[in-house]
């Protein structure tokens, strides 16, 4: 044999092999869990809670108005102060109303010069008309123009107190014991009492115990109840978690464009001051908790394979016997590899926080595995797949 007859047979080999060795992945079966993404269940702490915004507010705000109008004189505290129960606030100008004082003080003088006349000639017309010397008529005249006088005097008398009330109300004392949190007005500015009372403060009576009005969906609302805890956060404090309590649900409904929402008050201690009135809270409010739950990732029940695969009929599920997971179990699908196959497998589902769900029923135990995510092509281990794409085998 010619050596060039050797050489196309080595060519011939060699090229077989190497079509061999390329093609191999065509023909060798593709291991299912490279194929698919699984998770291991496992036990744990699992909570459901329900979410708002809200506004905290302090417990107790007061407004404090003026009943008089005039000038405002004197200002004695400002923004931030911390005032006591009773100490001045702000002074009015009191120059009206002394004058007022002094009208309604010649007006009683006067109403009691004309009672005193008035009892005087009542005296004198009584001895007549015991003498016969007026008639009965012109003494009871005489009482009753006693009776018209002191009329008048009490009228006047009335009035001073009401004058004397309202020179003592320009001076405008704190209600209660707190800080001020708005004041609007200044010196020299004129406020009117006429109509409405004006408000120059707003005192928060104790920051160190705020509340929070949060807006919840009717959807939400059947679920929360008082004594719920919750934890919220704000803006100025990124990171941080606070905590409260539902302190009550209120039962008037808020509407706005055809959304019914009910006002949650949630009770939050403020040791540190470091929450301010105003502020928005992210509010999550517990409404179900449990301590040693099958934890089923919330991917795995979203799964669905690209080919159909049957479903088995859904098992019976247990309803819990306490009262808060009345009504929360339902079925749900998963699916596992058994023998290098996709397998369904039904279980009974009940509370979520929205990653994890709790399985109430089914075969599942903590520990096996199942599928989260189908992989594709460009996911898999290249060791693995065939390089151009082969037909499944499993």
């Amino acid at each position: 044999m010619s050596w060039n007859k050797i050489l196309l047979i080595l060519i011939t080999l060699g090229l077989a092999g190497l079509a061999a060795y390329a093609g191999r992945g065509y023909w060798l079966p593709v291991p299912a869990d490279a194929l698919y993404k699984t998770q291991p269940l496992a036990r744990g702490a699992l909570t459901r809670t329900v979410a708002a915004n809200g506004t905290l507010n302090p417990v107790v705000l007061v407004n404090v108005g003026t009943q008089v109008s005039g000038t405002v004189l004197k200002l004695h505290v400002d923004f931030n102060s911390r005032v006591e129960k009773g100490q001045v606030l702000v002074e009015i100008d009191p120059a009206t109303l002394q004058a007022q004082i002094r009208q309604s003080t010649a007006s009683m003088a006067s109403a009691r010069a004309a009672l005193d006349l008035a009892k005087a000639n009542a005296s004198r017309m009584q001895a007549l008309f015991r003498q016969e010397f007026v008639s009965r008529q012109e003494w009871e005249q005489s009482v009753q123009a006693v009776k018209s006088a002191q009329a008048q005097f009490d009228l006047a008398r009335a009035q001073s107190d009401k004058d004397h009330a309202s020179l003592a109300r320009s001076i405008i004392r704190s209600p209660v014991t707190g800080v001020v949190i708005d004041r609007q007005v200044d010196i020299g500015q004129t406020v009117a009492a006429d109509f409405q009372t004006p408000v120059l403060f707003r005192i928060a009576q104790d920051l160190s115990r705020m509340q929070i009005d949060a807006n919840f969906a009717e959807a939400d609302i059947g679920q929360i109840h008082v004594g719920q805890k919750a934890r919220f956060t704000v803006d100025a404090f990124p990171g941080r978690s606070f905590q409260g309590v539902v302190r009550q649900v209120r039962l008037i409904p808020v509407i706005q464009q055809n959304v019914v929402t009910y006002d949650v008050v949630i009770a939050v201690e403020n040791p540190e001051l470091l929450l301010m009135p105003g502020m928005t809270a992210y509010v999550h409010i517990v409404v179900a908790q449990r301590d040693d739950a099958l934890l089923i990732p919330n991917a795995a029940l979203r799964f669905r394979p690209s080919t159909p695969v049957s479903i088995p009929a859904a098992p019976e599920v247990k309803q819990a016997e306490s009262a808060e997971t009345q009504g929360e179990s339902r079925s749900g699908t998963v699916y596992r590899l058994i023998n290098d196959r996709l397998t369904p497998v039904r279980v009974g589902v009940g509370i979520t926080d929205n990653r994890q769900t709790e399985m109430t029923a089914g075969p599942l135990q903590a520990g096996d595995p199942v599928v989260v995510e189908e992989l594709r092509p460009d996911q898999n281990d290249s060791k693995s797949l065939p390089a151009h794409g082969g037909m499944r085998m499993f």
